[in-house]
């Protein structure tokens, strides 16, 4: 047990040496972890960054694989590829004197991912690993109203969920609120983060400050970002980015967002952070996705078990 004036996130994290940060949904997720892993590198931890990759990985040269389904994406690489993520962080992380590498993983099924995930792990004798959601739908256990795109994320917690062999597993979702134009009814996540309470596998929620050295520079991070990726800003950091601003209710940073009303407010700001084990033991469809191979498989098997179910249905909030 731990007293109020300390952080259970960083106390689980307290006698790790190198941790993995790394992001479970693809795209930018990865920057949702930036000040976490920023932090603990302060800290004078050994930090490893990864991310689960919506970019063209396949065109990668055979030099830049570390093993099957791991990339090593450093600021060099694919320099003739607009979209591409992880590079973009690559070059900001050494821009600011630190560690440049950063792994990507392809779109795989949970048996792919989980040997990238073992191979990364062996590499760098990896003693704790923090998977980051920008977003709460890694928070659904698969029987609300709507799961916004649990795929990519779920087969991230799957896949780590079995290695039982890192001490540490850890899970923060941040940018509440995002994930409800993606369909998630946020009254349930926040009945879920209740009964994740219940069974003792929640850790509390902190926000990032703008006033630390931190939060400082994840913003500088979003924007350097935002001008790189004009085409394809990230909306999720981009509303966590002007939360952390201060900013409130319709705040258009992106074309992307044009004739939707989006709803910047303070709690997109916090981190909500979770024990992996527990949070995986209560998703209702872990083991339909366990044996897969291919993304597709996850997308077919969680549409299998939603028609075996009746979904709960939505709640407004009350106040």
């Amino acid at each position: 047990m731990t007293s109020l004036h300390t952080n259970p996130l960083f106390t689980r994290l307290t006698d790790a040496e190198r941790i993995l940060v790394a992001g479970a949904g693809g795209g930018f997720d990865i920057y949702s972890g930036l000040p976490l892993a920023l932090s603990l590198a302060h800290q004078g931890k050994e930090v490893h960054l990864a991310n689960l990759s919506f970019s063209a990985l396949a065109g990668l040269p055979v030099d830049d694989w570390a093993a099957p389904d791991l990339a090593v994406v450093t600021p060099e690489s694919a320099l003739h590829q607009s979209y591409f993520p992880e590079r973009t962080l690559a070059q900001w992380l050494r821009r600011h004197g630190y560690p440049s590498t950063v792994y990507a993983f392809p779109q795989t099924g949970v048996l792919p991912l989980r040997a990238a995930y073992q191979a990364l792990i062996e590499r760098h004798r990896i003693d704790a690993v923090v998977l980051v959601d920008g977003g709460t739908d890694i928070l659904m256990r698969g029987d609300e109203a709507g799961l916004g795109t649990p795929e990519e994320d779920l087969t991230s917690v799957a896949a780590l969920a079995a290695l039982d062999g890192v001490p540490t597993r850890l899970v923060v979702s941040v940018g509440f609120g995002v994930d409800a134009y993606h369909g998630v009814n946020h009254v349930q996540v926040l009945e879920n983060i209740a009964a994740l309470e219940r069974d003792g596998a929640y850790l509390g929620a902190f926000s990032i400050p703008r006033a630390t050295r931190e939060g400082a520079l994840y913003l500088d991070a979003v924007a350097h970002a935002q001008r790189h990726t004009p085409e394809r800003p990230s909306i999720v950091n981009g509303s966590i980015a002007a939360a952390v601003h201060g900013s409130f209710g319709d705040v258009q940073f992106t074309d992307r967002t044009r004739g939707g009303e989006l709803f910047v407010n303070p709690l997109m700001s916090l981190y909500f952070a979770f024990d992996l084990p527990g949070l995986a033991a209560r998703c209702l469809y872990l083991d339909r996705i366990e044996d897969t191979h291919l993304m597709r498989q996850v997308h077919s098997r969680i549409a299998e078990f939603r028609e075996t179910i009746v979904a709960r249905p939505p709640r407004r909030f009350p106040h």
